[in-house]
């Protein structure tokens, strides 16, 4: 059975799934099924930015609803394409789906998707690459690896402006992954404090990290220390947090970064705020910059030389779970909704 998990855009917590019947192909197309994707708080944020971000143009769905994107990993199932071979498997940006039809430029490693819908959307989400057979880092790739990407670039953006003369970088939801990500690599980095703004459900978890040098709570961001100045990066997406913030540093505060929105159903709206004007940061723009930027192959390199150590790290403080099916899909994404999943936890699911 072919089937979309569709959810409704006006309310995330209403699901239907519905059953597909594949089309069939024309030539330079290719379907894959889907065997594997991670689910995270990231993936409610592209939810509840999906008008906004366009991330429901991805993926096609009947009005009114959506199909919320993931990253994991799928095989060729049919093909009309003379570079793509039925069971080749390729890692990159799905559906919560059983299938996705392609029509593929092959390139290098891969293909890239050029549906026309999909033409006009940041490229780094249409291209596919090529992997091997299932291994066991497979699972720790598609949960944190689109993460990291973002905070890598977030890192490389506040080195390049030298943390904009802060002393200190402050970070909410100190417990979501791309947070974790950006911490490590700002704590190896050396140059700044990393301060973790967390709950108190999540603190012992956040302080066993080690990449913090300091936690706080929310409802104790009043009593922060502010010597030297702050850069602040939300991950929450919480108007209360950053109002929290922005009225504790003021102008100490030397620049405010708009992630993430790991708390989506705290109203967004936000008087006028006293500090620096808080900047949406998109991680394709950041990436086509850099592209430029730097000699052909060199952000491949970057990129590499920062991710292995971190995915090696992985397993220490991220424990992988399984779930198979429509059914359990449905409860893990709803778990998501609700914010139910434990912090050192990561959603693997198979369709």
């Amino acid at each position: 059975m072919a089937w979309d998990l569709l959810v409704a855009k006006t309310d995330l917590r209403r699901t239907e799934i519905r059953e597909v019947e594949p089309p069939p192909l024309a030539d330079g197309q290719a379907r894959l099924a889907i065997e594997s994707f991670a689910l995270t708080a990231n993936n409610i944020t592209y939810a509840v930015f999906g008008e906004a971000m366009r991330y429901w143009d991805f993926f096609p769905a009947p009005d009114g609803f959506g199909r919320v994107p993931v990253w994991g990993y799928a095989r060729v199932e049919a093909s009309a394409h003379p570079d793509l071979a039925v069971g080749q498997r390729f890692y990159g940006y799905w559906p919560m789906s059983t299938h996705l039809t392609v029509e593929a430029k092959a390139s290098k490693g891969g293909f890239t998707d050029v549906a026309p819908h999909r033409l006009p959307l940041p490229v780094v989400y249409n291209q596919y690459q090529s992997v091997g057979a299932e291994d066991a880092s497979e699972a720790y790739r598609a949960l944190l690896q689109p993460l990291f990407v973002t905070s890598f670039l977030i890192d490389d953006q506040l080195d390049e402006a030298g943390f904009h003369g802060a002393a200190r970088v402050i970070l909410s939801s100190a417990s979501s992954k791309t947070a974790i990500a950006l911490a490590a690599l700002l704590k190896r980095r050396g140059a700044v404090k990393v301060v973790g703004l967390t709950s108190p459900r999540n603190q012992a978890f956040v302080e066993g990290l080690g990449f913090y040098d300091e936690v706080v709570l929310y409802d104790d961001i009043a009593g922060a220390a502010i010597d030297g100045g702050a850069v602040f990066v939300d991950f929450a997406g919480d108007s209360a947090v950053l109002g929290a913030v922005h009225h504790r540093f003021g102008d100490a505060l030397k620049a405010s970064i708009l992630v993430g929105g790991t708390h989506w159903e705290v109203p967004r709206v936000q008087a006028a705020l006293p500090g620096p004007k808080p900047a949406f940061f998109f991680a394709p723009d950041r990436i086509a910059k850099r592209r430029t930027d730097w000699a052909p192959g060199e952000f491949e390199t970057r990129y590499g030389a920062a991710w292995t150590p971190f995915a090696a790290d992985a397993p220490r403080w991220l424990k992988v779970r399984d779930g198979q099916g429509p059914d359990a899909i449905r409860a893990a994404y709803l778990e998501q909704v609700d914010g139910g999943t434990a912090a050192d936890v990561g959603m693997v699911l198979r369709p």
